[in-house]
């Protein structure tokens, strides 16, 4: 018996750390994600296959139920397949019927996006399987990777949200943005992998004393975003998000570092200094992005569902 499963990609345009401590997030699913194909097997092992968005294979190996039961992980050079291990053992956890009941598995993911631009590898993963088991997709990601929980907001809606913690709970709300200046919004890839754990670290490392103030500014800002109707006000309001969060992590932005002449605004997503960045201005700006070296300039349109 087949059964497929989709989650969409994400990119996070304001909260960016501060979602971590209950802050407002204002998040974009993409047109852009990963499909999870589950058929059966024997042996009582899974024989995984995980497919680049070009074809290319990029896992392929075998797992014994055993080692999910046992959580017996590899070597650091198969942390993928480690990671993995991970989120089937927590998966059990949650539901053992698709251990104690089954045979075995012949598992294929497939995405549809290059996994180096940091679109949600792991958080639509996660979710699929969520899907697969019947799980909370929230729960499953707490257990086994970590994180705030808007990339399964994201991978699980079809719209944008504003997502938040509240007492560590999940509060995702649908919301309308269709801004008419879509056509002056590129996401720019820096090709510079940003490690989610090592980054979050490094916020837990810096963040001050004044958190709380921060968060009501966030959340000022996040609506300020929301609610802009002109490329103007937008820009604004994520020129100050970036500051803020420059002052925070103690780091320079990205168009300090990266494009100090881009004339326009450049927004980090997500984690800082690597990904997508979003850069807002009048004149189309692939001729100067594809100028300093960076080829992949994508359009509002063609990203974001």
């Amino acid at each position: 018996m087949k059964k497929e499963f989709y989650s969409n990609g994400k990119l996070l345009i304001t909260g960016e750390y501060l979602v971590l401590d209950g802050a407002k997030a204002f998040a974009l699913p993409t047109k852009f994600g990963q499909n999870l194909i589950i058929e059966e097997g024997k042996n009582k092992e899974i024989k995984w296959i995980s497919y680049d968005a070009d074809g290319s294979i990029w896992l392929d190996f075998q797992l014994s139920f055993d080692d999910i039961l046992k959580k017996n992980t590899l070597g650091e050079s198969e942390s993928a397949k480690n990671t993995l291990i991970e989120i089937l053992h927590q998966s059990y956890l949650l539901n053992p019927d698709f251990i104690d009941n089954s045979e075995g598995y012949q598992i294929t993911t497939q995405l549809t996006f290059p996994r180096n631009w940091g679109l949600g590898t792991s958080s639509t993963l996660i979710n699929n399987i969520a899907q697969w088991l019947k799980i909370d997709g929230f729960v499953l990601l707490n257990n086994s990777f970590g994180g705030s929980g808007y990339d399964i907001a994201c991978a699980q809606n079809n719209s944008p949200i504003l997502y938040h913690l509240e007492n560590g709970s999940p509060i995702v709300e649908k919301v309308t943005f269709e801004p008419k200046f879509s056509e002056n919004l590129h996401f720019v890839y820096l090709d510079k992998k940003q490690n989610s754990k090592a980054a979050i670290a490094s916020y837990y490392n810096n963040k001050n004393k004044e958190l709380a103030e921060e968060i009501v500014e966030n959340n000022k800002i996040t609506s300020a975003v929301l609610k802009a109707k002109t490329i103007r006000e937008f820009a604004i309001a994520l020129e100050e998000h970036e500051a803020k969060m420059s002052n925070i992590l103690e780091m320079q932005t990205i168009k300090e570092s990266l494009f100090p002449d881009f004339n326009g605004i450049i927004k980090s997503l997500g984690a800082w200094g690597g990904d997508f960045v979003l850069a807002i201005s009048k004149e189309n700006p692939v001729d100067y992005f594809t100028g300093k070296g960076f080829k992949t300039i994508i359009s509002y349109k063609d990203m974001i569902l």
